[in-house]
């Protein structure tokens, strides 16, 4: 391998991408410091803002998904589909890696399909239990995946696959004897009983509804709640509650200090999103699942029952949420034996050290 490796890392469109690219590459570069990195992105999507943030170069391609429910929209996407690979080739003839990473988004597919075009051999992180298309088309050219779930063989070559966990943000998941500076930050009583409620940067509309219909009776266990909405949701709960509803709830658009949100909280109640479920397994607090219904191929359900199966997580539908989820919050806040259970098996199904994992296989495929 020559001292300077250069690295291509494509795919984004959502935090769950983008985050454990970003690992991937801090990982490279602690490994071999004098690896050149770069990022290949959708334009207009969120990558292009959190990568440069991260401090490294991104370019983007004009290139978006399918839009359910519209074929008007879709009329464009080969002419999208073709042009991204056009680019691709271009940016890989020009920046000539030594390998390619994809992490799954729209950028992915086009960058992996053209360095297969150019005999550069690439590398598939799939972070979800169920694989979508593009990524188990991919795979078959692909020099090694690396997965978080078991029984991908479903969807990979079983000799390509190697089981790593997904990648996440060290500092996310550093909470270690921070309960207190967490409850400090959340203006909180430490010794009450603490539900944080996150659904993401965007928010959950589901999460937020179960959460405000049923205040009352968080309020009348005298719990208190993190409630992160997200920023589609903020402004109109604020109208609705106003931004000091009661001390025992903290109202947030979004949690900048995550860390210390996990700290501070007894019992969390999430999303299903692969990159969440690797922070819960690291962080080992009883959590609900509350798998999200508008994503493809029903993944965020598989990720959920992947916990579940182990006794890990509790999993609530979307559908009944509303009606059952604040009440099974406050009984699980009650059963110290069923939380205590749940944060062992939660524990046991942790990979912490995937990004360095995956860093190591990228530099084995260096000729």
């Amino acid at each position: 391998m020559n001292n300077s490796p250069k690295i291509i890392i494509s795919g984004g469109g959502t935090g769950g991408h983008i985050f454990p690219a970003v690992a991937i590459a801090n990982a490279l570069k602690r490994i071999v410091p004098t690896c050149e990195i770069l990022f290949v992105g959708a334009t207009g999507r969120m990558e292009m803002e959190k990568v440069p943030a991260a401090g490294y170069k991104i370019v983007g391609l004009n290139i978006s998904g399918i839009q359910r429910g519209s074929i008007v929209k879709n009329l464009g996407l080969p002419f999208k589909v073709i042009g991204s690979v056009r680019k691709a080739m271009q940016i890989i003839n020009e920046f000539k890696p030594d390998v390619v990473v994809g992490v799954g988004g729209y950028a992915s597919g086009p960058v992996l399909y053209a360095a297969s075009l150019k005999g550069i051999p690439y590398l598939i992180q799939e972070q979800n239990s169920y694989a979508g298309v593009t990524n188990k088309w991919l795979g078959k050219k692909a020099s090694k995946i690396c997965v978080a779930f078991d029984d991908m063989d479903q969807f990979f070559p079983a000799n390509k696959i190697l089981k790593t966990g997904n990648p996440v943000r060290k500092e996310v998941v550093d909470i270690k004897g921070k309960h207190f500076a967490g409850a400090e930050l959340l203006k909180l009583d430490p010794q009450k009983k603490t539900i944080l409620v996150t659904g993401g940067s965007l928010g959950a509309g589901t999460l937020n509804k179960s959460i405000e219909k049923h205040l009352p009776e968080i309020i009348a266990e005298d719990v208190q709640v993190i409630w992160q909405t997200g920023k589609f949701y903020y402004k109109g709960i604020i109208e609705r509650l106003g931004v000091s509803y009661h001390p025992n709830v903290r109202i947030l658009e979004f949690l900048n200090k995550m860390d210390l949100a996990y700290a501070a909280a007894d019992v969390i109640i999430s999303r299903a999103g692969a990159g969440t479920i690797a922070e819960l397994c690291l962080i080992k607090k009883p959590v609900i699942l509350v798998p999200s219904p508008n994503v493809a191929e029903d993944h965020q359900t598989k990720n959920a029952m992947a916990l579940v199966k182990n006794n890990a997580a509790i999993l609530i539908n979307d559908r009944s949420a509303e009606d059952i989820l604040v009440r099974d919050a406050l009984q699980l806040l009650k059963n110290e034996e069923l939380g205590n259970k749940l944060s062992e098996n939660l524990g046991r199904m942790a990979l912490p050290e995937a990004d360095e994992i995956i860093a190591d296989e990228v530099l084995k495929l260096i000729k």
